[in-house]
């Protein structure tokens, strides 16, 4: 019998075209949508297996060797074989993104600041130096009153462009900044947001804490873009 375990039906065309075995560049906002359908594929196919109370490594077979009844396993092994696929094409995609930005803002083509910094309240300023802005990868939705988030000058709308050493290319559906606020509890974390049409990115002074008299370590709620 083969191996009920090993994700082997074949799983459809994977998400990324190529020609002589070299990938197509793409332009950066294509990069960009690409990136968000394969994070909401791998999503919604992670759903499909937490429905079945399984993950890619529980075992499909009885301890005698025979497959399960009270799942389906052929669902099960091709869900797995297309998330192993596109797991791939993300993290090919990622490298080919993170070339693209780099080249994009070293030729250029990114949004500069211009103005001089200036100290602003809640310690956040302007930022003047002449290196591109990053790109944002996540929204400020709610800031809580008196919470880290507001007393570092977090406002609802503002767009991330980097949280410590969390940015575009490698937060990961934001569970990069679930891992620095982790780590850095009670310590200084350098936020950089995009506010209203202001060209300039502002950088914050975010310290996570407790009994802040909410709940979590922030006080405010992002969402990825």
């Amino acid at each position: 019998m083969d191996d009920l375990h090993a994700p082997t039906v074949a799983s459809g065309p994977t998400s990324q075209a190529t020609a002589n075995g070299t990938s197509k560049r793409l332009p950066l906002q294509e990069l960009i949508s690409q990136k968000e359908n394969l994070e909401a594929e791998l999503s919604a196919l992670g759903s499909v297996l937490d429905s079945h109370g399984v993950n890619m490594n529980t075992s499909l077979t009885t301890f005698d060797g025979f497959p399960r009844a009270d799942i389906d396993v052929a669902q099960i092994r091709t869900t797995r074989s297309r998330i192993i696929r596109l797991k791939n094409d993300h993290k090919a995609l990622m490298d080919q993104l993170d070339l693209t930005i780099q080249e994009h803002f070293a030729a250029g083509k990114g949004v500069e600041a211009s103005t001089p910094a200036s100290e602003t309240q809640a310690g956040c300023r302007n930022i003047s130096s002449n290196s591109a802005i990053e790109p944002p990868f996540a929204r400020v939705n709610t800031v809580a009153p008196n919470s880290p988030a507001e007393q570092a000058g977090m406002k609802p709308g503002d767009k991330v462009t980097r949280f410590g050493t969390a940015n575009f290319s490698n937060h990961e559906r934001l569970g990069k900044v679930a891992q620095v606020v982790q780590l850095n509890e009670n310590r200084t974390i350098a936020v950089k947001v995009l506010r209203d049409a202001s060209a300039n990115a502002i950088e914050l002074t975010l310290i996570p804490r407790r009994n802040w008299g909410g709940r979590g370590l922030l006080g405010c709620h992002l969402v990825p873009l």
